[in-house]
C-alpha cells in the first residue's frame, strides 16, 4: 500500500457499533415526575397522579410572554390564572363557584406541558392541542369537574383569557392600546386596585401560595 493510500485508510469513518434489538424498540419517556413523587404520564395522564400542589409549584415557576414582560420577576402563569379568574368574576358575578375552580384551573396543564405562546401553538397545531385536551381532562376528573366542560363555559373562560391578556400585553409585555385590541378585544375594566394586585409580578412562591388559597377557598365553597 503507497504512503497516499495508507493516509487515506487512516482517515476513513469507523463503523458505527449496532445497535440492539433492545435499543431500537425502546419506547421514549412519556412521563414526568413531579415533587409529590407522582410520575404524571403525558400520553395516557391519570387522575390519580395529579396533585394540587404539584400545579401550583409548576405554574408558578412557568412564564407567561416567554418570559418578555416587565419587572424583576417573571409573570407566572399561577399569577394569570388567578387574574383570569379575578376577571371572570368582573364578567360575571354570579358565576357558580364550582365554574370559577375551572376557570382558576383553565391553564394547569401548562405545569406540564409549559406555556407555549399563541404563534409556537399555531406551528404545532393539533399534536400540542391533544396533549393539552388530554391533561385538563385528567384534572378537571381529579377535581371534581366534568372532563368536558360545558360550551357556555369554553366560552367564558375564553373571553376572561383574552380580556386578562390585554392587560396583561399593555402593562407588562410592550403593547400599545391599539395593538392589543386586535388582538385581545377590548379590556375587562378592573378597578385600580385589582389591576395593581393582579398586575404586579410576584416571586414564585407568593404565586404558589396564593395559587392555592384560592384553589382551597373555592373547593371547599363547593
Amino acid at each position: 500500500m503507497t504512503k497516499t493510500g495508507a493516509r487515506a485508510s487512516a482517515l476513513k469513518r469507523p463503523a458505527a457499533p449496532r445497535a440492539s434489538s433492545s435499543v431500537r424498540t425502546a419506547a421514549p419517556r412519556a412521563w414526568q415526575r413531579m415533587l409529590s413523587g407522582r410520575r404524571l404520564d403525558l400520553l395516557d395522564p391519570s387522575p390519580l397522579d395529579i396533585e394540587i400542589e404539584d400545579i401550583a409549584h409548576g405554574l408558578a415557576r412557568v412564564a407567561r410572554w416567554n418570559g418578555q414582560t416587565t419587572g424583576p420577576h417573571i409573570f407566572s402563569v399561577a399569577q394569570h390564572s388567578l387574574l383570569v379568574e379575578a376577571v371572570s368574576r368582573k364578567i360575571s358575578a354570579n358565576l357558580d363557584r364550582t365554574w370559577r375552580l375551572a376557570v382558576l384551573l383553565h391553564d394547569a396543564p401548562e405545569y406540564v406541558v409549559g406555556d407555549l405562546i399563541s404563534p409556537f401553538k399555531a406551528v404545532l397545531k393539533s399534536d400540542y392541542k391533544a396533549v393539552e385536551n388530554r391533561l385538563l381532562h385528567a384534572v378537571s376528573l381529579r377535581f371534581g369537574l366534568p372532563a368536558r366542560w360545558p360550551t357556555e363555559l369554553v366560552d367564558h373562560v375564553k373571553k376572561a383569557d383574552r380580556h386578562a391578556a390585554f392587560l396583561e400585553a399593555t402593562k407588562l409585555a410592550g403593547f400599545k392600546d391599539a395593538e392589543a385590541r386586535k388582538f385581545f378585544g377590548t379590556p375587562p375594566g378592573l378597578d385600580a386596585p385589582s389591576e395593581k394586585r393582579y398586575l404586579t409580578p410576584w416571586n414564585a412562591e407568593t404565586a404558589e401560595k396564593r395559587f392555592l388559597a384560592r384553589f382551597k377557598e373555592l373547593s371547599d365553597a363547593k
